[in-house]
């Protein structure tokens, strides 16, 4: 569970979200250049370090940015103690929190006291996942269904992955699908502005096109094949682009980057359209732009102080 929050003034907190190549690292700079501000990031794959090609890192100091070697674990339990700490402290100083991302469960993590299902116990996947292969999918969703009914109604038995989690979960005591599910609740340990990036489709897709492109002419096919080529925790082997830029031969990487990049951004608009409080602005014009909406919609500088 997060820690509690100390009193803070009235929107003490900027959220940013929005899909990936939205352009919300330029927002959050372009806004902490007009208030007292600091950036948090909220990004699953910007906390490894050594990554700053591949993970479209910012170049301007930014919290919970590179953070962590790639054969460290993550898990959103760890980051959200980092973030709550993060952000307390800038809060203390008397400045206004920016976070940042694209990570729907980061950035809720980030914001709110959410109690999170705890972490498998050593050993506790393997067995599961080896019952699964053992006993196929539909033997595994039964199981899964006499221990926790709830649970099993939100699991297709072919996605093994969710399957194994939430027998992993009932294990615990816990669930996949909890009496009281505060993940999209409106609370959160601060007063907080959410903002949301969103571009028609067509101009988001040339973005992601771009930002491929742009990956492989700055280095990032080198990058890749010296990360790839050591030892990789399992969450750092799921960073976007990883793989294919460290396998394939350039011009295939670029296709194969921008496709799953569009799959993403598909997935993040979901978490966009089910976020609550959510203000949504058009990403298509100038950061500077978007920052000063921002600043305006948050009560100018009655409620962010500027510098």
């Amino acid at each position: 569970m997060g820690s509690s929050s100390p009193p803070a003034p009235a929107r003490s907190v900027v959220a940013i979200f929005g899909p990936t190549a939205s352009g919300k690292t330029a927002v959050a700079e372009a806004l902490a250049d007009r208030i007292d501000g600091e950036i948090v990031s909220a990004d699953s794959a910007a906390v490894y370090r050594d990554l700053p090609i591949v993970t479209a890192a910012p170049e301007r100091p930014t919290r919970l940015v590179g953070i962590f070697l790639l054969t460290h674990d993550v898990s959103v339990g760890e980051y959200q103690r980092l973030a709550h700490a993060a952000i307390d402290e800038i809060i203390a100083r008397g400045r206004t929190v920016i976070v940042a991302g694209g990570t729907g469960l980061y950035l809720r993590a980030a914001l709110s006291a959410l109690e999170l299902p705890p972490a498998p116990a050593p050993g506790e996947r393997d067995r599961w996942e080896r019952l699964y292969d053992a006993d196929g999918a539909e033997a595994a969703h039964a199981l899964l269904a006499a221990r926790d009914p709830a649970a099993a109604a939100r699991v297709h038995a072919n996605d093994r992955r969710r399957v194994v989690r939430a027998l992993e979960l009932v294990d615990a005591g816990a669930s996949l699908a909890p009496a009281h599910d505060r993940l999209w609740t409106e609370d959160t340990r601060y007063p907080t502005l959410i903002v949301a990036l969103d571009l028609p489709q067509g101009e988001l897709d040339s973005r992601i096109r771009a930002r491929a492109e742009a990956m492989v002419a700055a280095g990032g096919v080198e990058e890749a094949r010296a990360a790839w080529a050591q030892p990789l925790s399992a969450t750092a082997r799921k960073v976007l682009g990883l793989e294919e830029l460290a396998t394939l031969p350039p011009e295939e990487a670029v296709e194969a980057v921008a496709a799953a990049t569009r799959r993403l951004a598909r997935y993040q608009r979901k978490w966009l359209r089910r976020m609550p409080g959510v203000v949504t602005l058009a990403g298509d014009r100038e950061p500077e732009e978007i920052a000063a909406e921002i600043v305006a919609l948050a009560g100018a500088g009655e409620r962010l102080p500027r510098r």
